[in-house]
């Protein structure tokens, strides 16, 4: 099947920015929509930011404007980056798709996570 390797997290003070890269690997014919999601302590996992596979993009309210989702099909890869980071973007961020491959058909896959820590 599809395997999702997020990578870029770390500690940030607030005002920092950050790149976060999910990596897709595997039987891969087709990623569909893909995005991130982050949850931090004691709350539910909230969508950060999505793109369709014709590059539509949707960003949570508390994000526009400072993130920016990106897609690159050559390389399988969907990038977050992380501007204006505040305290509260504090959280793990989980990199999701929802594609086709090879041997199953249709799946929806989350990564890892990686933990994104913004504080002075």
């Amino acid at each position: 099947q599809v395997h999702l390797v997020e990578s870029g997290g770390g500690l940030v003070q607030p005002g920092g920015s950050l790149r976060l890269s999910c990596a897709a690997s595997g039987s891969i014919f087709s990623i569909y929509t893909t995005g991130w999601y982050r949850q931090a302590p004691g709350k539910q996992r909230e969508l950060v930011a999505t793109i369709t596979s014709g590059d539509i993009t949707n960003y949570a309210s508390a994000v526009k404007g400072r993130f920016t989702i990106s897609r690159d099909n050559a390389k399988n890869t969907v990038d977050l980056q992380m501007n204006s980071l505040k305290p509260e973007d504090t959280a793990v961020y989980y990199c999701n798709a929802h594609g086709a491959d090879y041997e199953v058909g249709y799946l929806e896959v989350w990564g890892q996570g990686t933990l994104v820590t913004v504080s002075s």
